[in-house]
């Protein structure tokens, strides 16, 4: 199934070169060019958009403006004429960041890490669909893929989980694990009270954190930094649960 794509970039010909490379993509179809944020943020708005070419520096909303107001982007792969961007692109979970002018085997690079991604969480969700679920509560187990394995992860192992940029490490009580996934992606997943994300880079289980110093959780051992605008939910989280008692 080709992957609908949309355009969005203020300059005319970036979006006549971007349609060419597109056309030349047998798993894109294009569905839409937009001249501006604000135009894109409204055809977004009707759904039906997989893959996002995404231009920064625009009048009245930019590139990354419009990322973040959306509630469920689709995958994003960045286009500019400007690299200071990259670093807060990438918080954003975006797939690719690519800068002008742009060679056309670096576009179907970038396109090829939109389409492994996708065939990888497929084959995750399939795993997670055929799951056996648990009697009742919470679920107790997620599938993740890695290397060209399919593993299965219980809940009530993992320690702490870290952001690589395109990937995510999985530290469990026995071992870890690296797979294909965002952090936005592997939260959803996760069970909303076991688990909370402390620091861009980090999400950590609750019941495995065993003390605070100072701006730091302490789990396994391990010193995870708390980031300033994550510190206050984390704390209270983590107190209401009883797992440390106030002092």
């Amino acid at each position: 199934m080709k992957l609908k794509t949309l355009i969005v970039d203020d300059e005319p010909l970036a979006l006549d070169v971007l349609e060419t490379f597109i056309q030349r993509v047998e798993g894109l179809e294009l569905v839409g060019r937009c001249e501006n944020g604000i135009q894109a943020f409204n055809l977004l708005q009707k759904g039906g958009v997989d893959l996002l070419f995404l231009d920064i520096e625009m009048p009245t909303l930019d590139g990354l403006e419009l990322l973040r107001s959306l509630h469920n982007p689709p995958k994003v792969i960045i286009t500019t004429a400007y690299r200071d961007y990259a670093v807060e692109s990438y918080e954003l979970d975006v797939i690719d960041y690519l800068v002008k002018p742009i060679p056309f085997q670096r576009f179907v690079k970038a396109v090829n890490k939109v389409q492994q991604k996708s065939e990888e969480i497929d084959l995750v969700t399939e795993a997670n669909a055929f799951k056996p679920q648990a009697p009742a509560g919470k679920p107790e187990a997620m599938f993740i893929k890695v290397d060209k394995r399919i593993v299965k992860v219980y809940f009530n192992e993992i320690l702490f989980i870290e952001s690589l940029k395109d990937y995510i490490r999985v530290h469990t009580t026995t071992e870890s694990y690296v797979t294909y996934q965002t952090m936005n992606g592997i939260g959803e997943i996760l069970p909303e009270d076991d688990f909370a994300r402390i620091h861009k880079s980090f999400i950590v289980a609750i019941h495995k954190v065993t003390s605070i110093e100072a701006n730091d959780l302490i789990v396994n051992n391990r010193s995870l930094p708390i980031g300033r605008s994550f510190r206050e939910d984390i704390l209270e989280k983590i107190y209401k649960t009883g797992v440390l008692a106030v002092k």
